[in-house]
Order: structure tokens, then sequence, then C-alpha cells
């Protein structure tokens, strides 16, 4: 099993990047599994046609531990294990507190061992990497950590933030800087800022997802792009990036 967590700053477009991945992926007859990090609980909405999952959080706030894994936990397109951890009641509570409780309480009734899963995406908000929002990158979680990004300023702050944050965790075992995931929006010189911000990491690129109208048209329609478009050049692109997650001598062109 492969655990990857993605993070970037609000609205650059993780969970649209997790999900396509997570179908290409699960196409080639992988066992995928998604959760959500992010106490707006739509990571997985494109997965599941618009359809919301019941959040870990909610759930257990009603329930304590007294709720079954079925019971937060839905199949989305092409078989993908989908999971949203939720967050605190408004004004109450700590977000990144709240992505602790979700995974420790998956993870102590046997999410993995119920699913057994060959890759696990942690698609995480990552505007602040405070310690709960760095749950993912800790040891027994995910294994690498991808940025994603674009060529516009804020962005490319928030994904310095991101990566100096998993250079401080290096040494102890924990996730592993993987990569940067250019998610064009046409900035100006885009892809120089982003070669740049790899060079001061020493990491590179891992793939890159060019700018079009078919993703915002997929998301209008709760769709992945893939499942929308799969011949477009875009859902070639996720194609591509996910070979990059999960590589096996069975993925067939």
């Amino acid at each position: 099993m492969k655990k990857i967590a993605i993070y970037g700053k609000g609205g650059i477009g993780k969970s649209t990047i997790v999900s396509n991945v997570a179908v290409a992926l699960a196409q080639q007859g992988f066992r995928v599994m998604q959760i959500g990090c992010d106490p707006k609980a739509d990571s997985t909405i494109g997965l599941r046609h618009g359809e919301a999952l019941p959040t870990v959080l909610a759930t257990y706030r009603e329930k304590k531990d007294e709720f079954a894994l079925e019971e937060v936990a839905g199949i989305g397109y092409a078989g993908v294990v989908c999971m949203e951890a939720g967050g605190p009641l408004p004004g109450v509570g700590c977000a990144g507190r709240g992505i602790i409780t979700a995974l420790e309480k998956i993870e102590a009734k046997g999410i993995y061992e119920k699913y057994q899963p060959d890759v696990v995406f942690y698609d995480v908000l990552g505007d602040v990497v405070c310690g709960g929002f760095s749950m993912p990158m800790r040891s027994g979680y995910a294994d690498e950590v991808y940025i994603v990004t674009s060529g516009e300023n804020m962005s490319i702050y928030a994904a310095a933030n991101i990566a100096t944050a998993v250079t401080n965790f290096a040494g102890r075992g924990y996730a592993k800087l993987g990569g940067i995931i250019l998610n064009q929006r046409n900035a100006r010189d885009e892809k120089r800022k982003v070669r740049e911000l790899c060079g001061d990491f020493h990491t590179d690129i891992a793939g890159e997802i060019p700018f079009s109208q078919l993703v915002q048209d997929a998301e209008e329609r709760n769709m992945t792009l893939i499942e929308m478009e799969p011949e477009s050049d875009v859902a070639e692109a996720f194609r591509g990036l996910a070979k990059r997650f999960y590589v096996k001598e069975t993925w067939t062109e």
C-alpha cells in the first residue's frame, strides 16, 4: 500500500487532480482510496456525481465510537473508495485537530485492513501547515507529499511554505517531498517560476495539467474530467501523472 498526501493553496485544484488521478489508477485495476482532509468536505464530490458523504467528524460527534466504517465510506466512480474527514462546528474547535481525530478514528476501526487499497490519497487543505494539517505527513500516514501550484504568486508562496514544512520533518521518518504538480493557470512566466521553486527544494515537476475549460465543465456536471472527456489531452495529462504516483508492470496503454 502506498500513501500519498496532496497539498496546495485552497482553490488551486487539488481535489480535481486527486479525483482524476484516482480514477486513472482505478481504471488500471488498482484499489484506490481518497480521503478528503478539508472542513469543506467536498474532495470526493466529483467521484460521487454530487452526492455528499457523511463526514467522519460529524458522525463521530453524533455516535462517538459507535459507528461503522460503512457509514462514512462510499464508493465513487470507477470503484474509488471515498471518505471525508470533515471539520468542527463553525466557530467551535480547531480544524487541524479535527483532521487528527478523523484519521485516528478511521485507522482504529481498521479502514485500511477493510478496504485493502493499493494506494491512498489524502487531499489536504494546505494554506496553513499547522500541526493538524501536517498530520498526513507524519510517520505511518503518507509516504510522499506532492504539492499543487500554479505560477500565481500566492500559490507559489503557499507551496513554498508547505515544502518547508516537509523539509523540516526530514530525518524523522516522515513523508518525503515527491514533487511539484503544476496546475496551469496561464500566469506570466508560470513554468519558470515553478522550476525555480523546484530548484529551491531540490525536487522536480511531477506533472503538468494544462489549463482547460473542460475541467470547469466537468466540475459543473459533478464528474471527473476522465469520465466526461476520456480522450482529451487533459485526461491524458492526468493519466501521465498517475503513472508518477503508482507504477506497476500491469499498467496498460
